[in-house]
């Protein structure tokens, strides 16, 4: 006999028949729900994980430089200046920051964070600089939350090429 039976549920061989059926299609039911509950776990906790090991595939690619423009106005614009010779403000002026290594503008005040960091801005180290600057430099005193919209980030990128070379 497949399952074990009690003596009380003895009583002839259809009624032992339905017992059997009825524990094979609750081991099939709670298979199921196990096999269930382990591909959530899988799908809430591990792939998240391996997207953060994934290269994103528009990594400082493909902005647009209007939207870009905007969102300097609002978010950067209160520390930074673009355009040559201008002054700096809370933040350096970013004229030729692409191609430039970190905490190398003359007259302004790093943190010893930024000067030796020895980070180079291309379009993909701002990426992901501007996605959280004080995770991306520790110790930077660069007050500013980041960008989490990778689009954003992108327009913001295609602006600061175009403006500061």
């Amino acid at each position: 006999m497949l399952f074990w039976l009690r003596p009380s549920e003895m009583r002839g061989p259809i009624y032992n028949a339905r017992k059997s059926a009825k524990r094979i299609r609750t081991a099939v039911v709670y298979g199921f729900l196990f096999l269930l509950m382990t591909l959530v776990f899988y799908a809430l906790f591990t792939f998240p994980l391996a997207a953060n090991y994934l290269p994103s595939p528009n990594k400082g690619q493909g902005g647009d430089a209007t939207k870009g423009a905007k969102l300097f106005k609002t978010r950067c614009a209160q520390c930074h200046t673009v355009e040559a010779g201008g002054p700096n403000k809370v933040g350096p002026n970013l004229h030729g920051l692409i191609g430039r290594q970190s905490g190398q503008v003359d007259s302004f005040s790093y943190t010893d964070a930024n000067k030796n960091s020895g980070v180079h801005w291309q379009e993909d180290t701002l990426f992901e600089y501007l996605e959280n600057p004080k995770k991306y430099i520790p110790g930077t005193k660069m007050a500013f939350a980041g960008l989490k919209k990778a689009n954003d980030r992108n327009d913001l990128i295609a602006y600061l090429k175009e403006s500061t070379k």
